[in-house]
């Protein structure tokens, strides 16, 4: 299981932060590397995601300890995806976290990603800040957010895509975007290892340790990247990559 979790390791830090879903592609590769969706294997999905939300505290950890304003807004942001996961975390966990509705949702959110982007258009008077977004705003975003917890679908595409409909630039909605990850992980992962913890063994430990740590690693250099790529490029690339992996993985592994 070493090498099985440094690969999820590194396929969860390089997508966490990208929009095509860092959870569609563990459970993906997960079937890839022919392993079975047992409970541990999906808590381990959830809590690997916790290194590379530890990348965002590890590159902004002025902004999480020191502007107040900010964190007020990434607050508001987190309580409607903190009750709509716990209502519903459940549900989704037992009958949602299999490969056709990943497939589905990378697909359809590929072309919705697209289409937005060709229609987008930054509006004037933007806002360039965290601290300028207002909390309607935030908690509106913090309802996109919400969207992902279908597998799939993608965390951080639903909030980018929701802050840019809402009139705030690219780069800051992104970096509003990594922030937020931060308590919404800590809650899921937290929560889940609550409930499922007591199952596993010490091996278990250590590969959730080992996932961890990869996705830590990779993900501070994927998350530089991404602030770089986002200040000249949209999002159309990552549409069509997801349409076309939906579409490979579908006719080649699923048929």
């Amino acid at each position: 299981m070493i090498i099985d979790s440094i690969i999820l390791g590194i396929v969860e830090g390089i997508t966490e932060f990208l929009p095509v879903s860092s959870t569609g592609h563990l459970i993906l590769a997960s079937r890839l590397l022919n392993l079975s969706q047992t409970e541990f294997l999906k808590t381990f999905e959830i809590a690997i995601q916790l290194g590379a939300i530890f990348s965002v505290v590890f590159l902004y950890w002025k902004t999480i300890f020191k502007d107040i304003e900010a964190i007020k807004r990434i607050f508001v942001a987190f309580l409607p995806t903190a009750v709509i996961g716990l209502l519903l975390y459940k549900i989704f966990k037992q009958y949602f976290f299999n490969e056709t509705i990943v497939l589905i949702s990378l697909f359809v959110g590929g072309i919705l990603l697209i289409i937005f982007e060709m229609f987008y258009k930054e509006k004037e008077g933007a806002e360039a800040e965290i601290k300028q977004i207002s909390y309607k705003k935030s908690f509106l975003i913090g309802i996109f957010q919400s969207i992902a917890i279908v597998p799939g679908v993608s965390r951080s595409a639903a909030t980018i895509i929701g802050g840019l409909s809402l009139g705030i630039k690219r780069k800051t909605i992104v970096e509003f975007s990594f922030l937020l990850a931060v308590p919404t992980m800590l809650a899921a992962t937290a929560y889940d290892f609550i409930k499922s913890s007591p199952s596993f063994s010490s091996s278990d430990l250590g590969s959730l340790a080992i996932g961890f740590l990869t996705s830590f690693i990779v993900a501070v250099f994927a998350v530089k990247w991404l602030i770089k790529y986002v200040q000249k490029n949209n999002f159309i690339a990552f549409g069509v990559y997801r349409i076309i992996l939906a579409v490979l993985f579908f006719t080649l592994i699923l048929r």
